[in-house]
């Protein structure tokens, strides 16, 4: 198993820092990131036919996302500009691993970083950490039990597909909701801002997978103008901002959902990070920090 400390970083986050990163990171500081992010979860579900197709054909020509994949292939048909950004795609274009004992990418994205959790210390970026604590909001029965574990971060570009799938079988346990800041997540920002990843708001789900606990934490970012699952709906943004507990009953959809099934999405892009107890992963030896992966592509073996 790898180890974070022995992970290549992701390209362009071991050099120094230029005036550009620098810049690029100050900047977001001192930013509403809050009342900018508001301003786009409004614009990007406005049903202007000028404002979406505006938008849309931005995005197009800066990010040049793939749409062979899509349900629906001209971006102009979707009626909004993130109904066009959260597009379901051809089921037949992400196969998902059956292996019986095999973890699966929940998302289409690249490998920020993986590895083993030292004791409660999980690996950023080069020179930085940050503890399970801060991440799960000091929830320490299930820090105790990711502790000296296994993570994996994943990181979601704009041009990625922004649905979020169930790396394994499992049985919604507990869920809550952490308020925060909204850095970017991208490799610049990661190496440069201590704890980004528990400073951010963010969304925790605890499953359960016969006797094999596990968790996904959907991290929110800059511009990030909802998170949501499939159980709760749009979980942000959320007034007031405050760390609540949400329901694991009465839910919108089945507690349990297989391997594959859609858990919730990114409405603009961020970062998914998985936690997994000691002794039960296994990850993919050619796994390194920047490689690009799909939803459903094998990334571990378990023993559970």
């Amino acid at each position: 198993m790898s180890t974070p400390e022995t992970s290549t970083l992701t390209p362009g986050t071991h050099e120094p820092p230029t005036l550009k990163r620098r810049l690029f990171v100050g900047m977001q500081h001192v930013l509403p990131q809050h009342l900018l992010t508001s301003i786009v979860h409004a614009a990007t579900r406005s049903r202007s036919p000028r404002i979406k197709n505006a938008l849309i054909g931005s995005f197009m020509r800066g990010f040049r996302p793939e749409m062979s994949d899509a349900v629906e292939p001209d971006p102009f048909a979707y009626p909004t500009f993130n109904d066009f950004f959260t597009r379901p795609l051809r089921p037949e274009t992400r196969p998902i691993a059956r292996d019986a004992g095999t973890l699966v990418s929940p998302v289409d994205g690249t490998v920020s970083q993986l590895g083993r959790i030292e004791g409660t210390q999980l690996f950023q970026a080069k020179g930085r950490h940050y503890t399970l604590d801060a991440l799960l909001a000091d929830e320490k029965e299930w820090s105790a039990r990711f502790k000296g574990g296994a993570f994996a971060t994943l990181y979601l570009a704009p041009y990625n597909y922004h649905r979020i799938h169930m790396p394994l079988a499992g049985t919604l346990k507990a869920a809550w909701y952490v308020p925060g800041k909204l850095f970017s997540v991208n490799a610049t920002t990661a190496a440069a801002v201590d704890n980004l990843f528990a400073r951010n708001e963010r969304v925790v789900c605890i499953f359960e997978h016969g006797s094999l606990q596990f968790a996904m934490i959907l991290v929110g970012a800059l511009f990030v103008g909802s998170m949501s699952t499939v159980w709760h709906g749009d979980i942000t943004p959320r007034r007031p901002r405050t760390p609540c507990s949400l329901p694991v009953t009465g839910l919108r959809a089945p507690a349990h959902l297989q391997a594959g099934e859609e858990m919730g999405r990114f409405n603009m892009g961020s970062t998914v990070i998985l936690l997994l107890p000691p002794g039960t992963t296994q990850w993919r030896a050619d796994l390194r920090s920047g490689t690009v992966i799909r939803m459903g592509q094998p990334l571990a073996r378990l023993s559970e």
